[in-house]
């Protein structure tokens, strides 16, 4: 197999490469699946994983929204603070949508406004060990 056509791009007329559109190397969770994941037993299980020396960091710093591991503490501090993690936070406030809601918006229904939930930011051990 070859590699895949290169195309225009239609902006500024430079080559793209339309393989890396299709690779799932740097495929993150969908926010579907963060949002089960943010559910209390499922958050608990993630939060406190045991010592795991294929993972980054040995998985001990993970963050729970952003779905990414860290190599210590206070790079994840510093994620919190990154405009990408607030992005996050700001997609994850709209709760996934169901097949309820789909048959609503097909016409087998009454309408319901979207629901908004509250997301914050997880808590850092060390802040939890001094409250």
């Amino acid at each position: 197999m070859g590699k895949s056509k290169q195309i225009k791009n239609h902006n500024n007329g430079r080559k793209k490469n339309i393989a890396k559109t299709w690779k799932t190397k740097r495929r993150t969770k969908d926010l579907d699946e963060i949002h089960s994941d943010m559910k209390p037993e499922t958050a608990s299980k993630l939060l406190k994983q045991p010592v795991d020396f294929d993972v980054t960091g040995c998985a001990q710093n993970y963050c729970l929204h952003c779905a990414r591991y860290f190599v210590d503490l206070n790079s994840m501090k510093e994620h919190f603070k990154t405009k990408v993690h607030k992005r996050r936070l700001k997609k994850l406030r709209d709760e996934p949508y169901s097949q309820a809601e789909a048959e609503r918006a097909a016409g087998m229904g009454s309408y319901v406004p979207h629901k908004v939930m509250e997301v914050k930011t997880q808590p850092i051990e060390e802040e939890m060990k001094t409250d």
